[in-house]
């Protein structure tokens, strides 16, 4: 059997490894992650809060022709072979935490906004339309908010206010923006389904998403075809559901992968549950 509905623990990595693993956790305080590795660009911020990228622009999936703002050094950078430093200052502000998939990047400023810059279909970018950006771009909707997490998914964006709320927007495909339905949005839309739930660390997949609230359970929403939401079935979700096979563990962080999830609990254990095929 190569995919697996339920989450299940690991064994054989050390608690010190795992811990050094897990990235910036608001509800934990651990340090927010320097860089970010997508499929065809990484993204690192130095001592100073700037900005770097490297890697290539690729082909869109549509018509072929190249991603000019994937690196987000503006246009006619196409490919750099070493991280460079990318001319936006991001208004003054440092980076403090980044995120980025094959399409577009997200990231965290210290007075808590956030920028965005890559290609803009379903609207993944957060500005109200689904125009690319060649540089990053201060996502306005989020004026007045304080965002302490993003993430990025492959056509969907999720983020979390330090009032624990959970935004999303982009790509409703497969329900992926927890909204209830399988629309998409333009601009970020808060999830009114964990309205009741602090949310504390999230990440957002191919086709699903993962939170973990305060009380340290995990919720999923979006496509379930290979079990990756860890509800024992490969039904879809519209809305997030608690995972109950992870219920009491006290999950400190997760990750959603294409096929498959990951979660780490406060006692160091890793737990994985979805697709298979390749040992993920």
């Amino acid at each position: 059997m190569t995919a697996h509905g339920a989450a299940a623990r690991l064994s054989g990595l050390s608690k010190e490894l795992l811990f050094d693993l897990v990235e910036g956790h608001p509800g934990r305080e651990r340090a927010a992650t320097p860089m970010a590795a997508a499929a065809y660009h990484n993204i690192f911020i130095d001592g100073e809060g700037r900005l770097s990228t490297c890697g290539r622009s690729v082909p869109y999936a549509t018509d072929e022709t190249s991603c000019p703002s994937l690196l987000g050094h503006g246009e006619g950078v196409m490919h750099l072979n070493v991280p460079t430093l990318m001319p936006s200052t991001l208004g003054g502000e440092r980076a403090v935490s980044v995120s980025g998939k094959s399409s577009h990047s997200l990231v965290l400023a210290a007075d808590g906004s956030v920028w965005s810059w890559g290609h803009g279909a379903y609207g993944r970018l957060g500005h109200g339309d689904d125009e690319e950006q060649l540089l990053p771009k201060k996502i306005e909707a989020f004026a007045g908010q304080r965002v302490i997490a993003v993430s990025a998914g492959a056509r969907h964006s999720l983020a979390i206010t330090d009032d624990g709320v959970l935004w999303s927007w982009g790509s409703g495909n497969s329900g992926a923006l927890g909204g209830g339905d399988l629309f998409g949005r333009l601009a970020p839309e808060k999830v009114e389904a964990l309205a009741d739930e602090r949310v504390v660390a999230v990440s957002a997949g191919c086709l699903h998403s993962l939170v973990v609230t305060a009380d340290g359970n995990v919720w999923s929403w979006g496509s379930g075809l290979d079990g990756n939401l860890g509800h024992g079935d490969r039904t879809p979700r519209c809305s997030p559901q608690m995972i109950e096979a992870l219920e009491g563990q006290d999950v400190v962080a997760v990750s959603a992968g294409i096929l498959h999830s990951l979660a780490i609990t406060a006692d160091g254990a890793v737990w994985s549950w979805g697709m298979g095929l390749s040992s993920q």
